[in-house]
């Protein structure tokens, strides 16, 4: 892996009908498809944006529905698509 993806930790999340977008400390911007992650493609948009950085940006946790996102993964198109 790349010292820019292992380096790489967020800084703001957001979301639209469709995706997840991911603003980085470094000012790269980045958008998943909510399909990759079913747990948040189901949830409400409140449940969405209930959320935590946890390590300093490194990952993303939403503990009411028991997701966690590794940053790194994502920059490495790493996406554990798994039905819930």
């Amino acid at each position: 892996m790349s010292s820019l993806a292992s380096d790489a930790r967020a800084s703001r999340v957001w979301f639209d009908e469709y995706n997840m977008w991911v603003l980085f400390t470094d000012g790269r911007q980045l958008s998943v498809p909510l399909a990759y992650f079913p747990r948040l493609e189901k949830a409400t948009p409140e449940q969405r944006i209930n959320f935590e950085m946890s390590g300093g940006g490194y990952g993303i946790h939403w503990d009411e529905l028991d997701e966690d996102i590794h940053v790194q993964s994502l920059l490495a198109g790493q996406y554990a698509k798994v039905a819930v």
